[in-house]
């Protein structure tokens, strides 16, 4: 039961060690400690409690029937365990969170694209200082005036006067 014990708990130090910031090395060095010392006592105990020897207590103590309705008594006694109802809603999380990582990563890559092609523009446009307007407006089409909208640029109308 104590091999059970360990392959349902194991954790990856290694892994958990990767993620943990610099200011927090301490707090992981003392959370990895404990873990270790309760994980050592855990191993330690037997996997089955030690058998009540009934026999014993029976010659030993001197009220008759004592021991009998003890002995009654711990083997009807029954502990519960708790019930998981959280590893259902963890591991929906965890597929929710590998969704949602997912699209990030295929956005990430759509985003990683359109910058790139940004870059191959810029490394393969002329040069400021020897591009002409309509150079500027040829390879970005924001800059270009717009004469519809202001027909007298860089002018006021005389109605503005």
């Amino acid at each position: 039961m104590a091999a059970r014990r360990l392959a349902l708990k194991a954790v990856d130090w290694v892994a958990f060690a990767e993620r943990v910031p610099p200011n927090q090395k301490s707090m992981f060095n003392a959370l990895k400690t404990r873990s270790d010392a309760i994980s050592a006592k855990l191993t330690s105990l037997p996997e089955s409690p030690v058998a009540i020897d009934w026999s014993y207590y029976k010659s030993a103590v001197a009220k008759a029937g004592m021991v009998d309705e003890f002995e009654k008594k711990f083997k009807a006694l029954k502990i519960p365990e708790p019930v998981d109802t959280q590893t259902t809603a963890i591991n929906a999380q965890e597929v929710e969170a590998d969704k949602d990582a997912t699209a990030y990563v295929e956005a990430s890559k759509v985003r990683v694209a359109e910058y790139e092609a940004q870059l191959n523009k810029f490394r393969n446009m002329i040069p400021f200082d020897q591009m002409t307007i309509e150079d500027l407006n040829d390879t970005f089409p924001e800059t270009k005036l717009d004469m519809v909208k202001y027909p007298y640029w860089p002018h006021k109308p005389i109605s503005e006067l």
